[in-house]
């Protein structure tokens, strides 16, 4: 995906290049929110790409928000989902949230994440068991425990999902800001990729929140989720696998390029085995590539097939970057293995889109309930 002009005449390109790559190792090491590299984006304006023109944001689409996660992603994962999680946030917030909140974002000053999956339903982020009920003064509590929460204790705001306050329907969707009492992370983040992005499990016990809150109409949240926030996530984790995937070629490409078997003067490059395993890899990243330019193409233009493409790029691309790290790693053998050649940490940011929800295994159920004409939810 070629790069923007109007990004890099924006300091992209030196925010990525002096503040996110000399960052991206100790944030990988040490479990670090990426906190230095978030402040920059914003202030070239990323945090608002999104967001409308009308308050002050760039107005821009998700092409260009796929090439800044592309580009993040091969970069430092961490930073990367921080931001697509932002961007995922900021669909329904530019939509729903009040003004004075759109043009904190928009200004590149609120970072805002997603807070669907919880504990009592787990990756089926569409069947909230967290709670909201009335409180005092026309206000609004809410109790429910997150098990998957980006950006937790760091974001501004969350957009969080409960049960209806009132109306009928499976979701209702609030803005909750951050620091608000009641609110609390359950745990710092240790995982074993992405290890700078702060997903932890937070719990809302009786926060309070206004009624004025609520994003959209309650009881539509799942509506909205899916209409809204479902192809913004997905389209944009397929740019989010494809910067690892080629991040993790290029370093394959190095290390066959400059590794030489001195005994046959010849570098590994120029080895068929090597080659043709090399050239294997490629064929993969670049079918992703193609394949995300369909789902675009296909959404721009309004075609038919555009949801069944949303819905399969993600995992698409989640199987891609986990089969092409795992190549790489055997490609570049006991090399892979030091933490230099970059290739460790990228093998493991490439596994967590499998197990991100929605999962592989549920896009493939929803991809064949749409080729099937069957609905993608049953009925409770």
């Amino acid at each position: 995906m070629a790069d923007s002009p109007t990004l890099l005449d924006n300091g992209f390109d030196a925010v990525v290049d002096e503040v996110v790559r000399p960052m991206a190792d100790g944030v990988d090491r040490d479990g670090r929110f990426p906190r230095e590299g978030v402040r920059a984006l914003g202030e070239v304006g990323l945090l608002g790409l999104l967001s409308s023109a009308e308050v002050g944001g760039a107005g821009a689409g998700l092409r260009e928000a796929a090439q800044v996660i592309e580009r993040l992603a091969g970069t430092c994962g961490s930073t990367a989902m921080v931001l697509l999680m932002h961007y995922s946030a900021v669909t329904v917030l530019d939509r729903h949230a009040s003004d004075d909140v759109r043009r904190e974002i928009a200004a590149g000053h609120h970072l805002s994440t997603l807070a669907f999956s919880e504990r009592g339903s787990r990756s089926h982020f569409w069947a909230p068991v967290g709670t909201a009920r009335p409180g005092g003064a026309d206000g609004v509590l809410l109790d429910a425990q997150k098990s998957w929460v980006t950006s937790a204790g760091e974001a501004d705001s969350y957009v969080w999902s409960s049960k209806p306050l009132a109306a009928d329907g499976p979701m209702s969707l609030w803005l909750v800001p951050g620091g608000s009492t009641g609110l609390e992370v359950r745990g710092a983040y240790d995982g074993f990729g992405l290890r700078g992005n702060a997903s932890s499990p937070m719990s809302a016990q009786g926060v309070e929140i206004s009624a004025d809150a609520l994003l959209g109409a309650d009881g539509q949240g799942l509506a909205t989720a899916l209409e809204i926030v479902l192809p913004c996530f997905l389209v944009l984790s397929g740019a989010f696998s494809l910067g690892v995937t080629e991040a993790l070629l290029d370093r394959a490409a190095t290390h066959l390029r400059e590794t030489r078997l001195e005994h046959l003067d010849q570098t590994l490059a120029q080895q068929p085995l090597a080659r043709n395993q090399f050239a294997a890899l490629r064929l993969r990243a670049d079918a992703l590539r193609a394949t995300l330019e369909a789902t675009f193409a296909a959404m721009e233009s309004g075609r038919p097939e555009a949801t069944l493409r949303v819905l399969q790029i993600k995992a698409l691309a989640a199987e891609t970057a986990a089969e092409v790290a795992d190549g790489v790693m055997r490609l570049c053998g006991g090399a892979a293995f030091r933490r230099e050649t970059g290739v460790e940490r990228r093998f493991r940011d490439a596994l967590a889109a499998r197990v991100m929800a929605p999962t592989t295994e549920a896009l493939h159920d929803f991809c064949g309930r749409a080729q099937l004409g069957l609905p993608l939810f049953e009925e409770a």
